[in-house]
């Protein structure tokens, strides 16, 4: 089984997020150019200079029963939510070895978040202090390790290949992705579940997120408060849930008979070595990114139609992405759909690269670009073809989409997919 080059297709999807309780419905709302966004309710919200999150559409309270939550952190029943409908999606009937269509010695998960469970953390802490010792939750620290989604997800799929969490910030969800995809490149699996989840929503993070000025304070219009490239944008819009596929090797896809969404070519990956927090303002670092996917995988430039693109709405960052695009690809770029899609969704920071790659696997299935909402004035430093307010149609024949996330750090990851 040992190969360094084995073909890897997409053949399940899920997604719980602030537009749906699963891909269909999230993929509708993006198609509509509809936002998730709403101004938060909670008390505590009051306090803080941005009241406005993305929060998710259907609470994990009403899939998973009460017995389970409780035991789990809101990261870990996103994830969950995200791995069964995926797992559903690529035909499995039950968890690996009961189904004997996969082997659990050859499944592997890998499932990112890039803060965790804060909210357990936090509020944990809060008890601690307000109700003593006896009262804190003997099931604390199993939900708030960052790796408790990867876990939980392999617990329940049976799955012995490995169990992994690379935590880079916000392209944490991405690098899952692309790591999974050289596990079965390399022979280590034949099927692996991946992607990202993130529940942050929560006052300590948005204020502290908010006092660096990183976050929108347009808190009189939610709706309109993500707006990537747009002039005005004034920063990302705080988002919660999860995105997960189920990658494969071909030969296993085939000899079950799988549906097949789309093939994964790779990841380019690369680091910034540039400031904790701020992008490096060329797009040095996710040009070479970029430059790391094309050299060792088997992406055509002439053959990409889409880009899923970071563009978080933060002036710096926006701009950078598209100079980075605009320095590898040239001419090229001119016939590149891109999509900023966290106009709608939000930033779901560690889990932003898991609904974005389903976002890209549906485009290129579906070969339509969804649209990016809120640009009434775009920035005259965007030089690329954005999709905007209307989605659009992607060309027929073998078309290439990528998906681009860089999170704090430095760290940049560009996947690459490809459909006949």
């Amino acid at each position: 089984m040992n190969s360094t080059n084995r073909t890897v297709v997409v053949t399940g999807i899920g997604a719980t997020t602030p537009l749906g309780g699963d891909s269909a419905s999230t993929w509708e709302a993006l198609l509509a150019g509809r936002s998730g966004v709403t101004p938060l309710e909670q008390d505590w919200a009051e306090q803080l200079p941005v009241r406005i999150a993305a929060q998710i559409a259907v609470e994990p309270g009403e899939i998973i029963p009460r017995p389970q939550a409780r035991k789990l952190d809101r990261s870990a029943q996103f994830a969950l939510i995200a791995a069964r409908e995926a797992w559903a999606d690529a035909g499995f009937t039950g968890k690996a070895g009961d189904d004997a269509s996969v082997d659990p010695d050859r499944l592997g998960t890998v499932v990112a978040s890039g803060i965790g469970g804060v909210t357990t953390l936090l509020g944990q802490y809060d008890i601690l202090r307000e109700q003593g010792v006896r009262k804190v939750s003997p099931h604390t620290v199993p939900m708030l390790m960052p790796n408790s989604p990867a876990a939980n997800v392999g617990i329940e799929l049976n799955a012995r290949a490995g169990v992994h969490t690379p935590v880079s910030a916000c392209a944490s969800g991405a690098e899952a992705i692309g790591y999974a995809v050289e596990m079965i490149r390399t022979g280590r699996a034949d099927v692996v579940v991946a992607g990202g989840t993130e529940a942050a929503i929560h006052p300590l993070p948005i204020a502290a997120f908010g006092n660096m000025q990183a976050m929108s304070k347009n808190n009189d219009d939610p709706q309109g408060a993500s707006r990537p490239y747009d002039v005005d944008r004034d920063g990302f819009v705080l988002g919660e849930g999860s995105g997960v596929v189920v990658l494969e090797s071909a030969e296993h896809a085939e000899r079950r008979g799988a549906r097949v969404y789309c093939e994964a070519l790779g990841q380019g990956v690369s680091g910034d070595a540039h400031h904790i927090a701020q992008p490096e303002p060329s797009g040095r670092g996710i040009a070479d990114a970029i430059g790391n996917l094309l050299a060792n995988n088997d992406v055509k430039p002439a053959e990409i139609a889409h880009v899923n693109a970071h563009a978080t709405s933060t002036p710096t960052g926006d701009v950078g992405e598209v100079r980075a695009l605009r320095s590898v690809f040239g001419d090229d770029l001119d016939h590149m759909a891109v999509s900023a899609t966290k106009s709608m969704t939000g930033h779901l920071l560690g889990g932003a690269g898991g609904i974005e790659t389903v976002a890209t696997v549906l485009a290129l299935h579906h070969r339509v670009a969804p649209p990016t909402i809120n640009i009434k004035n775009l920035d005259p430093g965007v030089d690329a073809d954005i999709v905007r307010d209307q989605p659009r149609e992607l060309p027929h024949g073998t078309i290439t989409a990528l998906n681009n996330s860089f999170g704090f750090g430095g760290h940049n990851l560009v996947l690459a997919f490809r459909r006949s």
